[in-house]
């Protein structure tokens, strides 16, 4: 019989490996894992309370908040805000970052940026969506967080991970030492490890693409979504276009299956329209723990230095052969 290894058991095991081996990381991926069970009960149940639907209210992007993304935030705030361990957060769907102002929370040693409900825009819908989270030293030396603490490069991040809630909730994370996959099991209400080692192929069939915008696509990304359907049996194409609208949905198949993700610059949004700090920077972390290729098709994602918390970015994320085709057509064709 297989033994059963829980999420705190795996995070307590891999302790030592992370360089600041003092617990602090080890109490805050628990308290995520906390978070993540709490907003899952409510996603199960948002057919059936007053929960679906909208808010009222925009966040910071112009977009219309979903009730249920007020609520996870919030259990992400709060999460974060009465563990200890974090000094302050930034979230997308807030204008600025919140500093906290509790005696254990000042000296925090860590700030979380997360985007507590990837994807929210098929909630109505019943289409998997997650949390994203992002774990950051902070770089000010006391007292409460502060601007600099957030606008980091995602080279500097300590963890990162997400949530999907999908016909299973798992929970993927990384410390910059591969990529491991929880699933909850409903029976117990606990993480259990399901997908140890995750690696992303190098090769796939899927790419993920809102072909709706392709005559706002550059020259190259046009042409490789020409050469995608083209019949060619050495490479396996035509492939087969896999799109959800919900980048970390994508992201997760294409870790598990293969495959390349891409939002790019459009003439509509010439600056991408993901987010570099709640979205890019921890997906691209774990893609490129998995084994895989994060560029904005110009530049490693992971590289760019934010300059504001809202900054967007284009992405391109996959399995590294894939990736590194697209960017061939980018090179060729523009």
């Amino acid at each position: 019989m297989r033994n059963i290894i829980t999420l705190n058991e795996f995070i307590l095991d891999k302790q030592n490996e992370f360089q600041y081996a003092s617990g602090e990381l080890t109490r805050l991926l628990n308290d995520i894992g906390i978070a993540a069970r709490i907003i899952n009960s409510e996603v199960r149940k948002a057919g059936l309370v007053d929960i679906l639907g909208k808010a009222g209210s925009e966040n910071i992007q112009g977009e219309e908040q979903q009730k249920l993304d007020v609520y996870a935030d919030n259990q992400m705030i709060n999460s974060f805000k009465y563990g200890g361990q974090v000094c302050g957060i930034a979230s997308e769907e807030n204008d600025d970052f919140l500093a906290f102002d509790q005696p254990n929370s000042v000296k925090g040693k860590y700030v979380a940026i997360f985007d507590p409900l990837d994807g929210s825009s098929n909630i109505d819908v019943n289409v998997s969506i997650g949390t994203i989270f992002s774990i950051y030293r902070r770089v000010s030396t006391d007292g409460p967080a502060q601007l600099e603490d957030f606008l980091q490069k995602g080279t500097e991040q300590v963890a990162a991970g997400y949530v999907i809630y999908g016909p299973s909730t798992m929970l993927v994370y990384t410390t910059g030492k591969g990529v491991n996959g929880f699933t909850l099991d409903p029976s117990i209400g606990v993480f259990c490890l399901s997908h140890p080692n995750m690696k992303m192929p190098d090769d796939g069939r899927l790419y993920s693409f809102n072909e709706g915008n392709y005559n706002s696509f550059s020259g190259g990304l046009q042409k490789y979504c020409d050469w995608v359907k083209e019949e060619d049996a050495a490479t396996g194409r035509p492939y087969s276009c896999r799109y959800i609208a919900s980048m970390l949905a994508d992201i997760h198949r294409n870790l598990i299956k293969g495959g390349v993700f891409c939002y790019p610059a459009t003439t509509g949004s010439p600056n991408g329209k993901l987010r570099l700090l709640y979205e890019c920077n921890p997906m691209a972390f774990i893609v490129e723990q998995a084994g895989g290729i994060a560029t904005t098709g110009h530049k490693r994602i992971m590289e760019i230095q934010p300059t504001e918390l809202h900054q967007r970015v284009p992405a391109l994320m996959g399995s590294k052969n894939m990736v590194n085709k697209v960017l061939e057509m980018i090179e060729q064709y523009g």
